[in-house]
């Protein structure tokens, strides 16, 4: 979690969130929406660092583990700690997936899938706006 934001000053309210992030940050985490495909300012980012979660600073995926998966969304097969990842099944828009969400603020990240590569076969397809890159 960031240094700067403790759990005491997590937003609690929908108004409070709203201040808190920007319209497009607001509509992904706090609505599950989700950006458009090959929009997002993380998807084909190759640099180095750790992806927080843009809501409340929770890290949770490395740039370790990032891939191409030709989605339009950034892509890693692997979440640098489970605890910290909340899976739900979502049946939205007519299918049965499952939604990953932030375990700290319980914001919307994307969603998991098992077609990715191997070591795990795992693809956590997430949204650009749901995440801050910390650069190494």
């Amino acid at each position: 979690m960031r240094k700067d934001l403790n759990m005491s000053d997590m937003p609690q309210t929908e108004v409070e969130w709203r201040a808190k992030l920007n319209p497009e940050q607001y509509q992904v985490l706090r609505q599950a929406g989700t950006e458009r495909a090959f929009t997002g300012k993380y998807y084909n980012t190759k640099t180095p660092g750790s992806y927080m979660c843009a809501g409340c600073g929770t890290e949770l995926f490395s740039s370790e583990t990032k891939y191409e998966s030709g989605s339009g969304w950034p892509s890693f097969y692997e979440a640098l700690d489970p605890a910290k990842i909340e899976e739900v099944q979502d049946r939205s828009h007519g299918m049965v997936r499952t939604e990953v969400r932030c375990a700290t603020c319980g914001g919307h990240l994307g969603h998991l899938f098992d077609d990715g590569p191997q070591p795990t076969g795992l693809r956590y397809c997430i949204n650009s706006a749901a995440l801050e890159l910390q650069e190494k």
